[in-house]
């Protein structure tokens, strides 16, 4: 798979597609196509929320390692490196999850329901992370 231009990103293949075919109020979603879009659309503000709460962590990592020694430092490359791992995981699960439903209209509001759930998921850790440093 290839790597994400951005730590917070998913695989471009993976990414649940979007149609601007939704409704202003996904609760009333009615086709497939509308289902999928809200996902989408659901997937993009989990992954803002993401981008911002990282932004935040990977901030802390190098403020704790500018208080450190050079020979110990290393912290914001083990969230770097813990962000990449978390990717994998991520987009991994979420394809194995849509080859429940190949070939069918469902799978991509199943993929994009991962991705929107693993990615609140990995916000809430690192939300946690800030909290307590």
């Amino acid at each position: 798979m290839p790597a994400s231009p951005h730590p917070c990103c998913c695989s471009p293949r993976l990414r649940p597609p979007s149609r601007k075919s939704a409704p202003d109020d996904c609760g009333n979603a009615q086709t497939q196509l509308e289902i999928n879009d809200c996902v989408a659309r659901d997937y993009d503000r989990a992954d803002a929320e993401l981008n911002a709460v990282w932004k935040k962590a990977i901030a802390e990592m190098k403020s704790i390692d500018a208080d450190l020694p050079p020979e110990q430092s290393g912290a914001a490359d083990a969230l770097l490196k813990s962000q990449r791992a978390w990717i994998a995981y991520r987009d991994g699960q979420c394809e194995a999850a849509g080859f429940q439903f190949v070939g069918g209209s469902i799978r991509g509001s199943t993929v994009g329901g991962c991705l929107a759930d693993l990615t609140r998921k990995r916000t809430a850790e690192l939300q946690t992370f800030l909290e307590t440093n």
